[in-house]
C-alpha cells in the first residue's frame, strides 16, 4: 500500500509541475535562423525538379528588399508578378498567377511557394494548381536557386 501511495505522489508531483516554456521557446528560436527580405534581395536563377528529381523548369526570380516588384521570368516570356504572402522564421511564402504555364501550353496555372535561404542558396517548394478538369491538376516542384545579382 505504501508503494502505491508513493507512486501516486510522484506521478501527482510530475503532473502538477509547471512546464518550463522559456527553455523550449529559446531552443526553438536558436535553431531557426530568422530571415530578412534584404537577405534574399536580388536576382536568382532557379531550377525546378518534380518529385521524381527530373529537372523540369528554369526561371529567373527577382526579389527586392521590400515586398514590391517581385517577379518570375521564364525564358522568352514576359515577367509574372510574384505576390508576397508572409514571412516567419526562415520562410518566405509567395503566390503567383494565374498565368499561362511554362510547362503546359495554353493552360493557366497558379503557384504557391515557400522559400528558405540555406547555405547561400534559395531552396523551396512550389505547389502548382492547373486549371484543367483532369486528375493531374496539381504538381509539386522542388526548387533550388543560385544568386545571379545581389
Amino acid at each position: 500500500m505504501r508503494r502505491l501511495v508513493c507512486c501516486c505522489a510522484v506521478l501527482l508531483s510530475f503532473a502538477c509541475a509547471k512546464p518550463d516554456t522559456n527553455a523550449s521557446a529559446d531552443s526553438t528560436a536558436a535553431a531557426t535562423p530568422m530571415i530578412a527580405l534584404a537577405d534574399v534581395a536580388g536576382d536568382w536563377q532557379v531550377r525546378g525538379n518534380n518529385e521524381a528529381g527530373d529537372s523540369i523548369i528554369s526561371y529567373r526570380l527577382h526579389m527586392t528588399a521590400d515586398t514590391a516588384g517581385w517577379t518570375i521570368t521564364f525564358p522568352g516570356r514576359p515577367a509574372v508578378p510574384v505576390h508576397f504572402v508572409s514571412m516567419a522564421g526562415d520562410s518566405i511564402v509567395t503566390h503567383s498567377g494565374p498565368y499561362e504555364s511554362a510547362l503546359r501550353r495554353g493552360v493557366q496555372v497558379q503557384t504557391n511557394n515557400v522559400f528558405r535561404l540555406r547555405g547561400g542558396e534559395l531552396v523551396g517548394r512550389a505547389v502548382a494548381h492547373y486549371r484543367v478538369t483532369t486528375a493531374d491538376s496539381v504538381m509539386v516542384v522542388n526548387s533550388t536557386g543560385r544568386r545571379v545579382t545581389p
